[in-house]
């Protein structure tokens, strides 16, 4: 067995696990009632949150990711929490899962051979793109690869016009022979992105019963199923990276609910979408691209709730995992929204250097750097991190697993920040000597440093490429940061919060409980969501009003249809519509919400003006012109059936010391190693108060602290620090119920 994390041995024969996790259980005294796990795959760990029982207290395990089988990762930590929570399977009512599998599979390209079937004429649609480049001086320009290489586009005869009209009716004879070719090519999934299918889906579904009937093996996408929008380049790219990845998620998820089963957990198991909504297994499975971005989604979803429950619904959520960061604006209580995002970017900060996906996500920023991304120094002699990561195998050099290139982790464990003996809580010890070794190697030599010089440079240059990315989001949206707090979560998201937050001038940090599995925890309380989105351009104020309110109500009983497969007898159901509207001649739309009442000239009207004030609002200017354009409908439908709000804090034994201990930090404001106390977040009684610098630990992460910065142990464990001038943080925390106990 290697050096590193301890390993548990679980039975691998199917019927043994039930009474394998019954048996190491006998005895011991469990709390019943409802349970809901979730589950997050990041690119190192695999984390697992239990959440439920009389008391809801929250349980949580980290292990490995199994990039092998990410399946068999999930269930080892599944039956972890299960054991160690004394937890039986029959009594887990939901299991939700964010995955990363779906991203993953479209950047390693490793899904299913694709074909992509088009209008005639349209047949480079993916090569062409958008026409443009996103470096108009760089003559050897990278372009990314489309998913479907041009040999497997196929055009057929057809035509609609952009009001869905038939113009020349399908050649069915040309699909006959078109299968042909698609089994000659052994093709394993089908995208078909005909021109206007967004007005129409007349001829998409003819060519899906038609593929079906003949090829029933084969697996097929349609754009007017994905997403009926606008601009057949984008719509092309999203439905073809649905196909491609749609069997390897059916796949995967059938193997995993066949493995909850024979585990003995009985429930439905739900996904998270990348917009924050949850969705049964049926939906996720045939719109596995909405999932792209489901396990950042889950912290954002987390990030708003516990900042709003903590006073602060204006926050900059920053995560840090193992392998990227991420970083999304939440304003009033909920975080921006887009339409559409790229993967696979050629250059990580090049927009349109990646290919495009329109589907509804949460709006975040990801950059290569997270406790695993390399550091080396680059052809120029400039030290480099990332964005390339050592992920869970081998993993950091710290690890003790095989690796030994330097990473992020190994200069936070040289620097003190990170303690050898206690990462994740006592369970992986980490070898400083493998850290420092790699790190001598990679750096400190090429650089002509000490190896403690190279941690830290290692350590500041990661944190200023965290915040320039934070910076160039916020001024993409018109957002000041320093007029937001900076919620860090992730495993590595609180080591690193201090320095960011210093760079981005942020005062007020909000360190939550379970900081290290805050997606996972975000599933649990995310509320069962579906969106339906259609493209029709068109004057705002046409006069076929039957037509739209035919149209959104089709929409929504779309989206409750969904939602009500995910939530089995939800009765509380809200609808919330939107209508994206543009000056006739631009480009580009603002999104106006409006009522739920039937659609007429009143209402028209009032969107109109809400428009005006938004676009005032966002260019800070008036467009003298009266026309406005409607471009798409949305309609989006959430079941509001509530959660009871989660015990972070798990009990400790009586008599646990919150100080664990003293060991020697790198405070660079010192310029040297200072001797700080470690403290036991969960030992940490509400209102307890103290000066840094100081090292606060809990099993799936650690917080440092830097000096001249207060913090305070607030309601619901949450540590509330407000770094130097910040009066504004101090009066926010000074309604805080507080004990007598004062600390450093």
């Amino acid at each position: 067995m290697k050096k590193g994390i301890k390993r548990r041995v679980h039975s691998n024969e199917k019927g043994d696990e039930r009474q394998s996790v019954k048996a190491k259980r006998k005895g011991v005294k469990q709390e019943s009632g409802a349970y809901a796990i979730g589950v997050d795959i990041g690119g190192t760990f695999t984390d697992i949150v239990a959440y439920g029982g009389a008391s809801g207290r929250v349980s949580a395990a980290k292990v490995l990711t199994d990039y092998e089988d990410l399946a068999r990762g999930v269930m080892a930590g599944i039956r972890q929490v299960i054991e160690e929570s004394r937890i039986e399977p029959a009594w887990v009512t939901r299991v939700i899962h964010g995955t990363t599998l779906v991203t993953n599979s479209l950047i390693e390209r490793r899904g299913a051979k694709t074909a992509l079937i088009v209008t005639r004429g349209f047949g480079d649609v993916l090569e062409m793109g958008r026409e443009s480049r996103y470096d108009i001086y760089d003559i050897d320009i990278e372009l990314p690869a489309p998913i479907v290489p041009r040999e497997l586009v196929f055009e057929v005869a057809e035509r609609l016009d952009h009001r869905g009209e038939v113009v020349t009716p399908l050649d069915e004879p040309g699909i006959d022979a078109l299968v042909a070719k698609l089994r000659e090519a052994q093709v394993q999934s089908v995208a078909v992105c005909l021109l206007h299918s967004y007005a129409s889906a007349i001829h998409e579904r003819r060519i899906a019963e038609i593929l079906a009937a003949r090829l029933p093996e084969v697996s097929v996408s349609v754009s007017s199923d994905v997403m009926p929008d606008l601009r057949e380049y984008e719509r092309a790219s999203t439905t073809a990276a649905n196909a491609y990845v749609r069997p390897v998620v059916r796949g995967y998820l059938d193997r995993l609910r066949s493995a909850l089963h024979d585990l003995g957990v009985q429930s439905q198991l739900s996904i998270m979408t990348s917009d924050g909504g949850v969705v049964d297994v049926e939906t996720a499975a045939r719109f596995p691209v909405r999932l792209a971005e489901s396990g950042p989604a889950g912290g954002a979803t987390a990030a708003s709730y516990l900042g709003t429950a903590a006073g602060a619904p204006n926050v900059i959520a920053y995560d840090m995992g193992g392998t990227t960061a991420k970083i999304c604006v939440i304003e009033s209580g909920k975080p921006l929204k887009a339409t559409s995002f790229e993967f696979g970017r050629v250059y990580r900060f090049a927009k349109g250097s990646g290919l495009p996906l329109q589907i509804p996500a949460i709006e975040m920023i990801e950059i290569g750097a997270g406790g695993g991304s390399v550091a080396h120094v680059n052809e120029l002699d400039m030290l480099q991190i990332g964005p390339e990561s050592a992920n869970a195998s081998p993993g950091p050099a710290c690890y003790g697993l095989g690796g030994t290139r330097a990473t992020v982790s190994d200069a936070d464990l040289v620097l003190g920040y990170l303690a050898a003996e206690s990462f994740l809580g006592g369970a992986m010890r980490l070898d400083i000597e493998c850290a420092r070794t790699a790190i001598e190697k990679a750096v400190a030599k090429p650089l002509g440093m000490s190896v403690e010089e190279a941690a830290y440079a290692i350590h500041r240059v990661v944190n200023a490429n965290m915040a320039r990315a934070a910076k160039v989001h916020c001024l993409e949206h018109g957002k000041d940061p320093r007029q937001f707090a900076l919620f860090a979560y992730g495993g590595a998201g609180p080591v690193h919060a201090y320095g960011v937050a210093e760079l981005l001038g942020i005062t007020d940090l909000i360190y939550p409980m379970r900081a290290g599995v805050m997606s996972a925890l975000g599933f649990l309380v995310a509320e069962p969501s579906f969106e339906v989105l259609h493209g029709r351009i068109g004057s705002l104020f046409e006069s076929d009003l039957a037509a739209r309110n035919r149209m959104l109500a089709e929409m929504e009983h779309e989206a409750a249809r969904v939602v009500r497969n995910s939530v089995p007898g939800a009765k509380r159901l809200t609808v919330s519509r939107e209508v994206a509207v543009r000056y006739e001649g631009q480009s580009y739309e603002l999104y106006v919400p409006f009522s739920n009442r039937s659609l007429d000239a009143r209402m028209l009207k009032r969107i109109a003006r809400d428009f005006t004030a938004v676009y005032a609002t966002r260019y800070h200017a008036l467009v003298e012109q009266s026309r406005l354009e409607s471009v798409r409908w949305r309609v989006r439908v959430t079941a509001k059936d509530g959660c009871r709000e989660p015990e972070l804090k798990p009990p400790r034994a009586a008599g646990t010391k919150a100080l664990k201990a003293k060991r020697n930090v790198y405070v660079p404001e010192a310029g040297r190693f200072v001797s700080c106390p470690v403290y036991d977040r969960y030992a940490l009684p509400l209102g307890t108060s103290f000066s840094g610098p100081v090292i606060i630990e809990e099993p799936e992460s650690t917080v440092y602290v830097g000096p001249g910065a207060n913090a305070l142990v607030a309601q619901r464990g949450d540590l509330r620090v407000a770094m130097k001038a910040a009066a504004r943080s101090t009066r926010k925390v000074s309604s805080e119920k507080k004990t007598a106990i004062r600390i450093g």
